[in-house]
């Protein structure tokens, strides 16, 4: 067999999950694709940016030049938008692909990466792919424990992951416990915030800032979420410029599309669909939580575009509410079957959530 001429940490990968797409659900199950409602992602529900849409149009027809490969223009929207260096930013085909290169370009077998037990599972995939150690490290009520998390660092440590808000769980560690663990960082170490739900903050903490210290680490953020592009593949690093440099080195060339880096640049700015998508969030939030303590169904309170609730077998749930169109993610994959989580829809959606969870239940 092929597999015992591969690298055995592949051989030995589970494949992310994705969230099932519409189409496919209304095919195996014969419903309407319009009757479906899928709120297990944490995508949009309004859509994307209407100026990013209308650069999305205007950029199609030169769909056969290639991209910028530096991506100048939208670095240095980035940098303008954010107060760094042009040469703090990186392109990636997600954030997730920022994720990859941070990995290839520190870890190996003798490397360990460190996150929180309920953190995003791309990272523990990344480190299994690259044969390094992935060290977990407990989440008391869900929330990063950053002071267990300095205390995990040791010389063979490499990357740090720091998810805030963090997907599955919604939580977030506020600005004087980084600046607490940040201060225990040793030099050998580059620390990586995964800042994908930044703007649903009210009161985001300033990692940036780090930068300016010379500290080691790099701030993911994202175009899929609130502005709503996650079908263009296009997010960003800004890290500090020793980091941001060896990233450049390992990114393929024209790993951000040309149709990608237009919408970006048209949605980086456009605060009126961003306050839209975060005033449609917060409700949808609050009508989340008000129905889950009527119910007396334990959940996580959350500060991103989802909610963990308690449902009893998350499996089973998943696929009862999926016979009656209704998407939501089951966790047994994040160590948490009896729970599932819940993207914020809009008004309609997030109703006909809790219809049909009233009906499995």
């Amino acid at each position: 067999m092929i597999n015992q001429h591969a690298n055995q940490f592949v051989c030995d990968l589970v494949a992310y999950e994705t969230g099932k797409p519409i189409e496919e659900t209304a095919r195996e199950l014969g419903l309407n694709p319009s009757e479906i409602v899928k709120l297990a992602s944490n995508e949009n529900p309004l859509g994307p940016s209407p100026k990013a849409q209308d650069a999305i149009k205007a950029a199609a027809s030169e769909a056969h030049i290639y991209p910028d490969g530096g991506g100048f223009k939208l670095r240095t929207a980035i940098s303008e938008k954010y107060g760094v260096n042009f040469k703090n930013t990186v392109l990636g085909n997600g954030s997730n692909e920022i994720i990859e290169l941070l990995c290839h370009s520190f870890l190996n077998p003798q490397a360990e990466l460190i996150a929180a037990e309920h953190a995003f599972v791309v990272y523990k995939l990344m480190a299994t792919l690259f044969g390094a150690k992935y060290v977990e490290v407990p989440d008391p009520g869900f929330v990063h424990d950053l002071d267990a998390m300095a205390a995990a660092i040791n010389e063979n440590t490499r990357l740090v992951f720091i998810a805030n808000p963090n997907n599955p769980t919604g939580t977030i560690v506020s600005e004087s416990e980084i600046d607490r663990f940040m201060e225990k960082v040793p030099d050998h170490v580059v620390v990586v915030f995964d800042e994908a739900y930044h703007e649903f903050l009210s009161d985001a903490p300033n990692t940036l800032k780090y930068i300016e210290q010379g500290k080691n680490l790099c701030v993911l953020r994202t175009f899929s979420k609130a502005q709503g592009l996650a079908a263009l593949r296009i997010g960003f690093g800004i890290a500090s410029e020793p980091v941001a440099n060896i990233l450049n080195k390992a990114r393929q060339p024209f790993n951000a599309n040309a149709i990608a880096q237009a919408a970006a640049l048209a949605a980086i700015n456009d605060e009126e669909h961003i306050t839209a998508t975060v005033a449609n969030n917060d409700q949808g939030l609050a009508y989340f939580e008000q129905a889950f303590t009527e119910r007396n169904l334990e959940y996580v309170p959350s500060v991103a575009n989802f909610v963990l609730v308690k449902v009893g077998d998350g499996d089973k749930l998943f696929k009862d509410m999926l016979t009656k169109g209704v998407i939501v993610r089951a966790m047994s994959g994040y160590k948490l079957p009896e729970w599932v989580r819940v993207s914020v829809g809009t008004p309609s959606e997030n109703a006909r959530f809790i219809e049909v969870l009233d009906q499995v239940l």
